[in-house]
């Protein structure tokens, strides 16, 4: 008979245990710590979607030009791109929940303030770019802090579960949160929306201070030192499955995942459609984005082979989009595009999470969202330029060929790390296409 403190000493592994296996959609939701948390971030992903759209629709109203709307994203992704890994830095050395106090607090106040000055009447453009650059310097150390704070909560047998409801939370947020401002817009301005995503933060606030800290999963955290940036950088760099799987997020970050670009673009220049064809298209990926992520919930094991297919997925449905003959055939590729699109950040996200230590959690995880989420300053004008030059097809042809051309090289790579081959085998029952290790085809030949 074992004893239980060995069986919590050894570690299990990845991707591999019983519990695992076995887990349901929504088996994370049993532990209260994340239940809590969860609760509190769909009402205030909710709220920041509202925000999100009254601040464009705002910005727009302003100064009647789309170039600023793309400053005021510039300025809300840019802290992220210039200093993301020291927010990761800062996750590793500091208690999680009380620093998630604290980011939480933070971004409902810059809400608040957006309502005070919007409702008041004194709102100028400049307020809605200091409001973004500000929030967008509170999650430099929100975003990497939330991603590894899961691990506390839930522990890693329910780690990619929990990572694939977050992303499930954030894109029903994602579904409701427009809904519910184009209708406060509409009815009685943006700034009643900036004002109830200020006090969305009350739902996340109460539910980090509802949390029994005895139930956290102990966290060993890295101690104050110089050159722990550095350090970060060279523990990644010395791991060919972290170095490769971040730049393939890198590469698909900065242009794939440029849809407001191509989604506007084919709306107006090739499908001559309306606003209601722009909403329903986002509809539908948000829809598709749902689905990939309840499904990452359900599968429980992810391995890096799936990440790189939902990467390839991913390119080749964006290349079939360019090429649509009709706005419906279109429209019925943004389900699939949606699935693979989230398919291939959940699973990087939690293979990513649970291959490294936890002293280094944070800083890696700082720039995985870094190169995902900071590759938009640089992409963003990039692709627009593409688009506007050599039309809208063009443009989401360009960059599909980029994501599958990058999950192409990556998967090469790492099979060339792990000293593997590629074996294709079209007997009923057997792994169609698989890598092998090359030992084996000796042994077999």
């Amino acid at each position: 008979m074992s004893t239980g403190h060995g069986a919590d000493s050894a570690p299990a592994p990845t991707g591999t245990t019983t519990e695992n296996k076995k887990a349901g959609t929504f088996s994370s939701l049993k532990i209260r710590n994340y239940r809590l948390f969860a609760s509190g971030q769909l009402v205030s992903n909710t709220g920041t979607w509202m925000q999100r759209i009254a601040q464009d629709w705002l910005v727009l109203s302003l100064t009647g030009s789309s170039t600023a709307v793309g400053i005021t994203t510039a300025l809300q992704f840019l802290p992220m791109l210039l200093f993301g890994l020291y927010g990761g830095v800062i996750a590793d050395r500091y208690n999680k929940r009380k620093l998630l106090l604290i980011t939480q607090a933070a971004m409902g106040l810059t809400g608040l303030a957006l309502a005070a000055l919007t409702l008041g009447g004194v709102v100028q453009v400049w307020h809605v770019y200091l409001m973004a650059f500000l929030l967008g310097m509170v999650t430099v150390v929100d975003n990497p802090t939330r991603q590894v704070f899961v691990s506390e909560m839930v522990g890693k047998d329910q780690m990619r579960n929990a990572v694939s409801l977050n992303a499930a939370n954030f894109q029903s947020a994602r579904l409701i949160g427009p809904a519910v401002a184009g209708v406060l817009i509409t009815a009685v301005g943006s700034g009643w929306a900036f004002l109830l995503n200020g006090l969305s933060f009350v739902a996340p606030l109460a539910g980090l201070l509802l949390m029994r800290t005895s139930e956290l999963h102990p966290v060993e955290r890295a101690p104050r030192g110089k050159g722990q940036l550095r350090e970060g950088l060279r523990y990644v760099a010395g791991r060919p499955d972290l170095i490769w799987p971040i730049v393939l997020v890198g590469f698909i970050g900065t242009f794939g995942f440029n849809f407001p670009i191509w989604l506007t673009a084919f709306v107006d220049d090739v499908f001559e459609g309306g606003a209601g064809t722009y909403g329903m298209l986002n509809t539908l990926m948000a829809v598709g984005s749902l689905i990939g992520a309840l499904l990452a919930a359900r599968r429980g094991v992810s391995r890096m082979r799936l990440t790189v297919f939902a990467a390839l997925g991913f390119g080749l449905l964006e290349i079939a989009a360019a090429l649509s003959p009709s706005l419906w055939v279109f429209a019925a590729l943004m389900v699939p595009l949606g699935i693979f699109g989230l398919s291939f950040n959940v699973t990087a996200n939690a293979n990513v999470q649970t291959a490294v230590d936890e002293t280094m959690r944070g800083r890696v995880m700082s720039l995985f969202v870094m190169v995902f989420v900071g590759g938009t300053p640089i992409g963003g004008p990039l692709v627009g330029w593409v688009t506007d030059t050599f039309g809208a097809r063009i443009g989401f042809l360009s960059c599909g060929v980029i994501s599958a051309g990058a999950a192409i090289t990556v998967a090469l790579i790492l099979a060339r790390v792990g000293n593997l081959r590629l074996r294709v085998d079209l007997r009923r029952g057997h792994q169609h296409v698989v890598f092998v290790p090359r030992e084996r085809l000796t042994t077999a030949a």
